[in-house]
């Protein structure tokens, strides 16, 4: 802990850096010299679902001049949508799939694949990392950002893929009173509320966002989601020179988890029992029917809980109308406590259907995440002959921890198996009640970060934006693993440590043939340490966070152009990008049982999007990605294959035209091309599921303005109640499934 210490002095320092600026006076520079905007947050002038600008002061040119595939979803589309979730805001770009597990285990939460690679770790609030497998609501969120690709210089350490970033709601200028009420199918009940006050003349605002849910989920039996949420915020100095904002979130959740259904019966599903084709098989050639979509194979007593508390303080000076300084602080923590049933292989001793069984696995989870961070940011606007810079810098501190006591039944023995089709709803045996055995894992991460871009404009159209990162971190390691034997249990402890510094950069050259349009090249690097996804070291030889490894590195190259029309309310966007991930963890081809860091995986593909106001009336949200995958080098059965999760396209859209009698109809299509789960090159016949077939989703919403102050909004979702896989575990024995036909009414209040 001597380096969290050490991090403790330079917060303080940087706290009082930061304390001294917001008291400085200092005489503001003439109107004509200012280049940059300030980074305060003022009311928008009108509702829009095209955003221009990501709310990070490292951007400092609006996204028509940034050389980054970089995706904006705007709270209206949200609201438009109906959409609560993380997950389900991510459905409005390309290129997004979603994961279930790790074969006997379960991945809850915001669990995301993007251009290729697992993202879950690579989610930012307010540009500050973000911690827990949980799913993120959207209720206090303002817009939220996704950046395609690897892009290390903006938040360190990271996947090949990108990030995705939330942006919180804080007090304005403006005073309002908004809200929403709705119910829907699976008795889905949920109350928002959003209030700011603007005390006048004063530059102070309070605004207070809450939310509160209860209902199960369409289309899956006996699943819940219950919790609430509250988030006061406070501000000073609106409109000023120096302001400061104090925001707190606080959510809790009591959920029914979902472990899913097995995939018995689906296209792809293989069991050597049913193989004709092997002699002496019972039940060969026997086709099974496929589980009906809805079935349940947990326990009644399984659960879900969680409780989560983040408390941000952030200051702003204006030093002239050229030179800003932002410091923010997070303390935050956050627990997850589950116990879910799985289901895994098939046991069918017949060849009748009713005395088939799947086993179970009772699965449990206690994560307790904690944070604390501080970061400093300037941004500077200078001019050197015929050059101007926009130039935005800073340091960052930051401490992550993570710990996980493994909970175990209190008895020894194997769960009974649950009929395939009629498994029932009981409560596990009093001996599978989870108990905490004395293991444990825990991680801590401690990271002290600098960076610096400067974005050069010069001969009027051209600009050359470049920038890197270097991270210096400590990761620290110790578990106690537990082995029963009887009625004695050994405890055998593990430390682990691993450190690192991380270089990345960013360059991009970008041209403007006219004032609404750029096409840019740029080139972007990142790079992920052992244990820099879940601080988890590992003496495992084929484990990647095998704490004497080097970081994975990743890189991207694109192509791109961006234009606004209609006078900036409507924007299109598109980009060639060639991306890929090296030093990766492979088995050696001659040598099985040795691991070596040579694996490659490489993305290839385009991505168009468009979004704005088409016509005054008329708004559209639409977006396509083509991606051409390869394992470049990997273990012997896989090199040569596409990757897993990634389908060849993905295509999403989203629409609205309000007619001039108050009534907004409005609908959307998604599509995703089949995803590969784990392609066997060698012998492709024995995979189970190896893949999820494609799919289609058609969605509609229907919205009537009664007056100025209310609107009532239906929305219906999957209206051809397409059956799709949703998700779907890496062993391939079970999935959930996609979102049946569906609806929610909503009544939105504004005053």
């Amino acid at each position: 802990m001597q380096g969290f210490a050490r991090h403790r002095v330079a917060i303080a320092v940087s706290l009082a850096l930061s304390a001294a600026a917001a008291n400085a006076q200092t005489t503001p520079a003439s109107e004509d010299a200012k280049t940059l905007p300030k980074v305060s947050v003022a009311a928008p002038e009108e509702e829009s679902i095209h955003v221009k600008e990501v709310a990070s002061p490292k951007f400092t040119q609006p996204l028509l001049d940034t050389p980054q595939t970089i995706a904006v979803i705007s709270d209206e589309v949200l609201l438009q949508q109906g959409a609560t979730t993380l997950s389900q805001a991510l459905r409005n770009t390309p290129g997004v799939t979603f994961l279930l597990g790790e074969n006997g285990n379960t991945a809850t939460g915001d669990s995301i694949f993007m251009r290729g690679f697992d993202t879950q770790g690579s989610i930012f609030i307010d540009g500050i990392r973000d911690l827990g497998s949980v799913s993120r609501d959207t209720f206090n969120t303002e817009q939220v950002e996704i950046a395609k690709g690897p892009a290390g210089p903006d938040y360190g350490r990271g996947a090949a893929s990108g990030y995705v970033n939330l942006v919180s709601k804080v007090p304005t200028v403006e005073s309002f009173t908004r809200g929403t009420a709705s119910y829907g199918t699976a008795s889905n009940g949920r109350v928002t509320g959003d209030f700011n006050h603007a005390f006048e003349g004063s530059g102070t605002a309070l605004r207070l966002n809450a939310m509160y849910q209860d209902g199960e989920v369409d289309g899956r039996d006996f699943i819940e989601r219950k919790g609430w949420a509250v988030a006061p915020s406070l501000a000073f100095g609106l409109g000023g020179d120096t302001r400061s904002y104090f925001y707190l979130l606080h959510t809790e959740q009591d959920n029914v988890p979902d472990g899913g259904v097995s995939t018995i019966g689906l296209d792809g599903w293989y069991d050597t029992e049913f193989d004709a084709t092997i002699p002496n098989q019972p039940n060969g050639g026997v086709i099974p029917d496929p589980v009906d979509r809805e079935t349940y194979f947990g326990y009644a007593n399984d659960f879900e809980k969680i409780n989560g508390t983040m408390f941000t303080a952030r200051f702003e000076h204006d030093f002239s109308d050229t030179f800003t300084v932002r410091n923010s602080t997070r303390v935050g923590r956050i627990e997850q406590f589950y116990v879910l049933t799985g289901v895994n292989a098939v046991n069918a001793p017949t060849a009748n259907p009713a005395d088939w069984t799947v086993n179970r696995t009772r699965q449990s989870k206690f994560q307790e995440n904690t944070l604390l961070t501080n970061q400093t940011n300037f941004t500077a606007s200078v001019t050197t002959g015929g050059v101007s810079h926009a130039i935005t810098g800073g340091v960052e501190f930051i401490d992550e921890e993570q710990y996980n006591p493994t909970y175990a039944p209190t008895s020894l023995g194997t769960l009974v198996p649950a009929n395939v089709y009629n498994p029932g709803l009981i409560s596990a045996p009093p001996g599978y009640a989870p108990m905490r055995n004395g293991a444990f894992t825990r991680g801590e991460t401690q990271t002290i970060g600098a960076y610096v871009f400067d974005t050069l404009s010069f001969a009027e159209r051209w600009q050359v934006t470049g920038g890197f990162r270097v991270d210096t971190f400590d990761t620290d390691f110790e578990s106690m693993t537990a082995v029963v034997n009887g009625t004695t249990t050994t405890l055998t402890p593990l430390s682990l440590q691993t450190d690192d510094t991380l270089f990345s950069y960013k360059l991009g050259v970008l041209y403007k043939p006219a004032a609404n349009g750029s096409v840019y090249l740029s080139h972007a690097t990142s790079r992920q340490p052992p244990g820099g996804a879940n601080f988890t070291l590992s003496t495992n030889p084929n484990n990647v966070n095998r704490s004497d490894l080097e970081p994975t590195e990743g890189t991207n190259l694109e192509l791109g152009t961006k234009w606004e029309f209609r006078d900036g309310a409507l924007a299109i966007t598109g980009a060639l990008f060639d991306s890929t991930s090296k030093n990766e963890l492979v088995q050696d081809a001659a040598d099985p049982n040795v691991y070596v860091q040579v694996g490659e995986r490489q993305i290839r593909g385009v991505e168009i999007g468009i979004v704005g106001n088409v016509t005054d009336n008329w708004e559209l949200s639409a977006g396509m990605a083509k991606m051409d995958t390869e394992v470049v080098r990997g273990n012997p059965n896989q090199t040569g294959s596409q990757i897993n999760w990634s389908p060849e396209l993905t295509f999403t859209t989203w629409t609205t035209y309000t007619t001039p009698f108050g009534l907004q109809i409005g609908g959307g299509v998604r599509y995703v091309d089949t995803v590969a789960r784990s392609i066997n090159i060698t012998d492709p016949r024995v995979t189970n599921v190896p893949t999820a077939p494609e799919y289609w989703v058609i969605d509609a919403m229907l919205a009537y303005e009664v007056n100025d102050k209310v609107t009532l909004q239906l929305n219906g979702y999957n209206l051809a109640d397409e059956e799709y896989v949703g998700t779907l575990n890496n062993g391939g024995s079970r999935y959930i499934p996609g979102t049946p036909m569906s609806a929610l009414l909503t009544v939105n209040f504004s005053f």
